[in-house]
């Protein structure tokens, strides 16, 4: 008889609490209400400037206008991109967390020993948009088209030099795609950035460089550098009689620096899908289309599946290139 007053009494005690805690759900739910409830943070992991800081402070604008909710940027630069992505990888997968991810996302994983799985600890939003490469040389420089490039490549009087951002930086990656397609081999320059590597090809110092359209601009605007081709599938609208590298001599050879955002993996499909509606409307905003065109970025957008597969094969293709080329960063 005491055993059973003591089942009943325990079996109440389990009732109120299992009673409590749906109630008490309910109601943090309530408080939390439909997505966004609250602040939404865009981790940048790169410094203030430039055009991946661009892109979280003008989508964080445009979402908070939208949402009448806060949209903060927090730039963590660091460990080339490491910091910041690590921050957002141990994120709650709640979607009020969003990363900028660019060209490293991708390359890093062959490159360094990363403290997170980049396939596994991220669910992709959407690509945001590309930033076409471009081959180009000093002003005083005797090549004056890929062929020329080529042909002096291939030479065994002179081993052509080449300037990069330091080793495994994108532009590094894009002339060791070159080399493997070309079947030649040039000798890297290594410096920390491009704009005192473009300073110094605008001086002569080596031969040629492979970088984005933006970063050389400048340089191609005071008539101190040249281009020789862009290394997009068609010509750039910001240069429209600049030949594509493979119309002007080396087919399939194609690289972009490419825009995008990321969530930590686990957020609700749902939030997914809002946050990849929402931002598809903002880049097709007028203005945003001529923000991203002033920095020599072409406007993208598309499904978070279309970016998922994206990822996939940029991971591919550096993995071989840096496997290849025996790349290291040391």
């Amino acid at each position: 008889m005491l055993a059973s007053r003591r089942r009943f009494a325990l079996s109440n005690v389990f009732t109120g609490l299992a009673l409590a805690l749906s109630v008490s759900m309910g109601t943090a739910q309530a408080q939390d209400g439909p997505y966004p409830s609250r602040a939404v943070r865009i981790v940048v992991p790169y410094p203030v400037g430039g055009f991946n800081d661009t892109l979280g402070r003008l989508v964080a604008a445009k979402l908070g206008t939208k949402w009448k909710q806060p949209v903060l940027v927090e730039n963590k630069p660091g460990a080339g991109t490491v910091i910041g992505t690590q921050a957002v990888a141990q994120a709650p997968a709640d979607g009020y967390t969003l990363l900028v991810v660019q060209f490293p996302f991708a390359s890093n994983p062959s490159l360094y020993k990363l403290p997170y799985d980049t396939e596994k600890a991220f669910s992709p939003v959407i690509l945001a948009g590309r930033s076409p490469m471009m081959l180009v040389t000093h002003a005083d420089s005797p090549l004056h088209s890929v062929k020329d490039l080529l042909a002096a490549a291939n030479s065994k009087t002179h081993v052509l030099n080449y300037g990069s951002s330091g080793p495994g930086s994108s532009n590094h990656l894009a002339m060791a795609l070159f080399e493997s397609l070309s079947k030649t081999h040039m000798t890297q320059v290594p410096y920390k950035g491009s704009t005192p590597m473009l300073t110094d090809l605008s001086g002569g110092q080596f031969d040629v460089a492979v970088d984005l359209l933006p970063n050389a601009l400048p340089f191609l605007k005071s008539g101190k550098v040249r281009a020789l081709a862009v290394a997009s599938p068609k010509r750039s609208p910001l240069m429209p009689d600049l030949p594509t590298v493979t119309e002007a001599g080396l087919p399939g050879y194609e690289v972009s620096s490419w825009h995008g955002f990321v969530v930590p993996a686990g957020t609700p499909a749902d939030v997914v899908a809002r946050l990849n509606r929402d931002l598809n409307e903002i880049l097709a905003m007028p203005d945003v289309k001529e923000t991203f065109t002033q920095q020599g970025v072409e406007p993208d957008g598309g499904t978070p599946e279309q970016f998922r597969l994206f990822i996939a094969s940029q991971v591919a293709l550096w993995k071989k290139v840096v496997q290849d080329g025996h790349i290291t960063v040391e």
